[in-house]
């Protein structure tokens, strides 16, 4: 029996090899790859990640989690699967030696917008090996990219991990938060009671008093901005070097 690393690179080397999956059932809708990862898209979007489970997707479909099972080899697999569909959609420039930090921007950019899509979807991309081959395509095109801006390989590999480690991160706490706000936890602050709060710190706190306001600085994407730029300012340094 085929294990389940199998049955995933199965998939992701024949595409069509599934198409007579469901034959004979008398659905209206047959159960496909596709199917199942369109409706845990549509449960993430209305609920969240965290309500994800397979049990959750097969009453969706109207069917028991095991019939998912031929189709998607258990959530790990359902995982990548949506966060290749979500890949896939990011564009990807030819490398540029001249733009190649403007299009690492632009790429971190298009990632984070898709997780943010989907509340905590990235969750699913942290910590994973991702043998999908369309998430692979995106960390395959940033390295491309900070290699044509002449980083070392080894400086570049590190570099595209950072990126999409910060990607994954900043797009779950930013999901996070506004699902929190959404639902009127009292925990979630607004900036400005933030900023009062550094404030009144001890005087044991003198820095963190001092700089209430630039802690507390930033409005949109600011922050994501800014440290994207700073692992580039690194990562063209290293290309210096």
């Amino acid at each position: 029996m085929p294990t389940p690393q199998q049955r995933r690179a199965a998939r992701n080397q024949l595409p069509g090899g599934e198409a007579a999956a469901g034959r004979g059932a008398a659905r209206k809708a047959p159960i496909t790859v596709d199917a199942i990862v369109d409706t845990a898209f549509g449960i993430v979007e209305r609920e969240g990640y965290e309500a994800l489970t397979m049990r959750r997707v097969a009453a969706a479909l109207g069917t028991g989690a095991s019939s998912l099972y031929a189709h998607v080899v258990n959530k790990e697999d359902l995982d990548e699967l949506l966060i290749g569909r979500l890949c896939a959609r990011v564009p990807l420039p030819e490398p540029d030696p001249a733009a190649w930090r403007a299009q690492l921007t632009g790429v971190c950019a298009a990632l984070r917008d898709e997780y943010l899509s989907y509340p905590g979807i990235s969750r699913a991309a942290l910590a994973a090996a991702p043998s999908n081959l369309d998430t692979l395509r995106v960390s395959e095109g940033m390295l491309a990219i900070a290699l044509a801006g002449g980083a070392p390989p080894q400086a570049a590999a590190w570099a595209v991990d950072a990126l999409t480690l910060y990607v994954n991160a900043y797009s779950l706490e930013r999901s996070l938060a506004a699902r929190r706000i959404a639902g009127g936890e009292d925990w979630v602050i607004s900036r400005e009671e933030m900023a009062r709060r550094f404030a009144e710190l001890p005087d044991a706190f003198p820095v963190s008093k001092r700089h209430a306001a630039e802690l507390t600085a930033g409005t949109g994407h600011d922050r994501f901005d800014f440290t994207v730029a700073l692992l580039l300012d690194g990562l063209e340094r290293a290309a210096g070097d």
